[in-house]
């Protein structure tokens, strides 16, 4: 058995867009698409995903206020914005509020796609490793508080 492929949620407005993404990385990674901030919400409720790419221009929900929304709720999930546009303004956005881990210009360019899905999943995979190791510190500092109370009881 192999390692677990990695989860992707790639939000696009555009169909063709989901279309090619899929067919570019199906046999690579688990994939899951919505065609709106909004669809991509409510798919994040139903599954746990590693890396969210999303674009950035889309009707009544635009990528940093997708990724805006979610943050509080699903922090996991590491953030890569796609867009058309050269906008330094929805870049800056993007990394301030939509706390994103990479920017890439679309059309995408396949190499540089895949490698940044990978540098974004090691950094997920240390992210995991850091709260887990934050979480046996707590525990292990909870029984040394509670060791050293009883010591100072007897």
């Amino acid at each position: 058995m192999g390692l677990p492929k990695i989860r992707i949620l790639f939000v696009d407005d555009e169909e063709h867009n989901l279309i090619s993404f899929k067919a570019s990385f199906r046999t690579k990674y688990a994939i899951e698409t919505a065609l709106s901030g909004q669809d991509a919400i409510e798919m994040l409720k139903e599954k746990q995903f590693d890396i969210i790419i999303t674009d950035q221009r889309m009707p009544k929900m635009t990528g940093v206020e997708f990724l805006e929304q979610i943050i509080p709720i699903y922090p996991e999930p590491i953030r890569i914005l796609l867009t058309g546009y050269t906008d330094m303004a929805a870049v800056i956005d993007a990394i301030n509020k939509g706390k994103i881990f990479h920017y890439l210009n679309k059309p995408w360019n396949e190499t540089e796609l895949d490698d940044t899905i990978q540098k974004a999943y090691m950094a997920y995979l240390e992210k995991k490793k850091m709260q887990e190791e934050n979480e046996q510190l707590s525990v292990t500092n909870e029984q040394l508080e509670f060791l050293l109370r009883q010591k100072l009881l007897s």
